[in-house]
């Protein structure tokens, strides 16, 4: 586990167990346009599944940050769920908290990460983050805006 404690004594951990599960799912739940309404069992399972990492603030040791990132932990990697307590937001946590990430996930040999935002283009931009090069090579399969049939399994 990694822990990075910047001047002003907030945290940054990839420890999983810190995670206060309860206050993540929320603020993404009730607050974040892309989560809105995420229920408890699956936000569950997509902490399990993912490479987490939190900032916590200094003395109470508080979460007040999130992110998670989808990877194989050696060539590619997702970063989603990117979200900073509305409390604690103007002192630079997404930044360093996404910086952070980001160079975990390089340090592990990632070498492409995606990600996708309505608004924070800004924050991505200073740690490398581009528009995609070639986005027609690019697809994306959306269960629910699909018009493909399922194929039926016979077993």
């Amino acid at each position: 586990m990694l822990t990075i404690t910047r001047d002003d004594g907030y945290e940054f951990s990839t420890d999983p167990g810190r995670i206060d599960i309860d206050r993540v799912h929320q603020w993404l739940s009730t607050d974040a346009y892309w989560a809105m309404g995420r229920p408890r069992d699956v936000f569950v399972r997509v902490v399990a599944a993912s490479t987490v990492v939190g900032v916590y603030r200094p003395g109470d040791g508080e979460q007040v940050a999130f992110a998670r990132a989808v990877t194989d932990g050696a060539l590619f990697a997702w970063l989603c769920d990117v979200y900073v307590d509305r409390s604690e937001r103007g002192r630079g946590l997404g930044t360093w908290m996404v910086g952070s990430l980001r160079d975990e996930l390089v340090e592990r040999g990632v070498r492409r990460i995606l990600l996708n935002t309505a608004d924070a283009h800004g924050v991505y931009a200073k740690h490398g983050f581009t528009p995609l090069a070639e986005p027609d090579q690019w697809m994306v399969y959306d269960r629910g805006n699909s018009a493909v049939t399922p194929i039926t399994r016979k077993d």
